[in-house]
């Protein structure tokens, strides 16, 4: 299992990612482009102002399966939610040494350090949370990303109306910052080429899955927020390989999506009649590079849809090409644009969610559509458009 770092279609920065497949470098991308300036996110179209906030916990019941000094797995969460605050301070994408070790990992050069830390989001910090018995969204992301990889997901599904937890997976990224900035950099990093390495990953993000709900629908001092009846999980990369594992292990995950990310965990022959949708890039085409959605496809026995999108890369599912150009990163031109990859994710992710948390029915989902002519719908159009 031998994965490549991708320094182009802007992403490099913050979504090459292991355990898909394969992604080869691509020299197109121009790195002495002039950088434009702070990224700045697309804001939500949703109607609800968006709040965040950070919860740190830890899971005294098992030991880090990284870290095997320290005998509990902490975990960082960050939540977005529906707020009727205007006005605050926005969030920060990240903190500036978690931008510098960015760019140290993913060999950006010729800008400051701390210019991912820059980056313009649209929550407000530690706004009050509007609303209660909300549908509550687990994000997950791609081996060596951190949680703030989806934040502009995060806040587009706030403002329609969700709660959303999004965990950062503690030693698999290359940096998760802790109260009194304590900072865990990647331990896992080393190890992708291990027998069995995916498998592992996500049997233990399923693992922090659970832990997160059971904290989040009882323990947590605003757990009234969420309805415990209507729980969903979505991920890129190993992330959405991370959803179908914690989808057998937990059922109180009702649906999940699986953004561009080869799977491990393997559907018994009696199948998972739950609801879940795969939404990939090219190499995911039936009989493609990776035949793993191949596989599964076979042993989703409830609501499926298998939906590729041309032009789209494995990091198209990220901010990742939102911040190309703050980097000086010239995407090729064959590579679907940032901001139109970003509106692609986010309307189909939202419409997956209302079908399946809200009971509100999207025409979207049922075939090809004009004003999205890059999704196709596996096995019949995918890879026509």
């Amino acid at each position: 299992m031998r994965h490549l770092l991708t320094v182009a279609a802007g992403l490099a920065v913050l979504a090459a990612s292991a355990c898909s497949a394969p992604t080869p470098p691509r020299s197109a991308a121009n790195p002495s482009a002039t950088p434009t300036g702070p990224a700045a996110l697309p804001a939500p179209t949703g109607v609800h102002p968006v709040g965040t906030t950070a919860l740190y916990l830890k899971d005294t019941s098992r030991p880090d399966p990284w870290n095997l000094d320290v005998d509990a797995r902490e975990l960082k969460v960050t939540l977005w939610y529906p707020t009727k605050q205007r006005d605050g301070q926005r969030a920060p994408y990240m903190t500036p040494k978690e931008s510098e070790l960015a760019m140290r990992r993913y060999g950006i050069a010729g800008v400051p350090d701390d210019t991912l830390s820059k980056t313009r989001t649209n929550a407000i910090k530690d706004a009050e949370a509007a609303g209660w018995g909300l549908p509550l969204v687990v994000l997950s992301p791609g081996f060596t990303n951190p949680m703030s990889t989806l934040t502009s997901l995060a806040e587009e599904l706030a403002s329609r109306g969700y709660v959303v937890a999004g965990i950062d997976h503690t030693y698999e990224s290359y940096a998760t910052t802790f109260p009194g900035g304590r900072v865990a950099e990647c331990l896992a990093c080393d190890s992708d080429t291990d027998p069995g390495f995916g498998t592992g990953v996500v049997r233990g993000r399923a693992a922090d899955v659970s832990f997160v709900l059971d904290q989040l629908t009882s323990k947590w001092d605003g757990s009234r927020l969420i309805d415990r009846s209507r729980i969903a999980m979505a991920g890129q990369s190993i992330g959405g390989a991370a959803a179908v594992a914690a989808m057998l292990k937990d059922s109180r995950v009702r649906a999940g999506v699986d953004m561009d990310g080869t799977t491990y965990a393997r559907i018994p022959k009696s199948g998972l009649s739950r609801p879940f949708m795969f939404m990939g890039s090219p190499q995911h085409t039936p009989g493609g590079r990776d035949n793993s959605w191949d596989r599964d496809w076979k042993l989703l026995t409830g609501w499926k849809r298998w939906l590729v999108l041309s032009g789209a890369e494995h990091e198209s599912f990220t901010d990742g090409p939102l911040l190309a150009g703050a980097l000086g990163i010239r995407p090729p031109s064959s590579v679907l644009p940032a901001a139109r990859s970003a509106e692609l994710t986010r309307a189909y992710v939202v419409a997956f969610l209302d079908q399946h948390l809200k009971s509100q029915r999207q025409p979207l989902l049922d075939k090809p559509s004009s004003r999205y002519p890059e999704v196709g719908f596996c096995p019949a159009t995918c890879g026509q458009s």
